[in-house]
């Protein structure tokens, strides 16, 4: 097994709409006198892919509805992001003080709908989801392939919650150009167990691995994984289970 090694993309500048990440994210590469090669994984941030999509409200044009304004009464939360919550969200799944856990429009289960005013830009900014996560790691992978001419993948990453345990783990919300799931079923161990249920996260693990040289307060929005041998076609879409088969519903 070749070694993986995980390296920060550092100096890209705040991130307006219409940004032109890919161009953003070689230039920072070869700052690091690097270049893409294929089977790459650039790992991205959630955030800066909504600020170049414009996934960006202010908070003072914002109406909170009745609702939004009971809900935020009860958890003692902005009523104006709790508005934004359930605006990106098919249901609310818990409420707790100043926090709601809620399923988004993409699939998500996670808290407040992935509606965020950390690192936004501005105190009374809130940036959201991308509308179609997958679909926007295969443009900015067509983009990077095209500029560079390395067959690379993309993973868009966003820091969860966990069930059960302390500590947030970014897990990846889009991407293309790799294996969402490692299967193993069918497979044997060492001492003849076939497996059953062996699924490995390929992504999520790309994204969790990424967080380490990324950080939450270092304004390093990208990291670059060389040698996962992780290419191929995937999509985080494929990792969300099946309600029919969701013990925890």
């Amino acid at each position: 097994m070749t070694p993986v090694s995980i390296y920060p993309v550092r100096g890209l500048p705040e991130i307006g709409r219409g940004a032109p990440l890919a161009a953003l994210i070689l230039d920072g590469i070869k700052q690091a006198g690097m270049s893409l090669e294929a089977g790459d994984v650039v790992i991205i941030t959630q955030k800066v892919v909504s600020k170049a999509e414009g996934r960006v409200r202010r908070l003072d044009e914002v109406q909170p509805s009745e609702r939004a304004r009971e809900i935020a009464g009860r958890i003692a939360y902005d009523a104006r992001h709790v508005e934004l919550i359930l605006s990106e969200s098919v249901r609310v799944v818990r409420e707790a003080p100043r926090v709601l856990i809620t399923e988004t429009r993409q699939g998500f289960v996670c808290a407040n709908a992935g509606v965020d005013r950390s690192n936004t830009g501005g105190a009374e900014l809130a940036v959201l989801l991308p509308e179609r996560p997958d679909e926007s790691a295969r443009q900015l992978r067509d983009a990077l392939v095209a500029a560079s001419g390395a067959d690379v993948g993309v993973v868009i990453s966003d820091s969860f919650g966990r069930p059960w345990r302390e500590g947030q783990v970014n897990v990846a919300i889009g991407a293309a150009g790799v294996r969402a799931l490692r299967d193993y079923r069918g497979e044997r161990d060492p001492d003849g167990y076939e497996l059953q249920g062996t699924e490995l996260g390929v992504v999520d693990e790309l994204a969790a691995a990424a967080e380490l040289v990324m950080g939450k307060l270092d304004r390093v929005p990208v990291a670059l994984i060389r040698g996962a041998s992780v290419s191929g076609k995937g999509r985080v879409r494929d990792l969300l289970r099946d309600p029919a088969t969701d013990l925890f519903r």
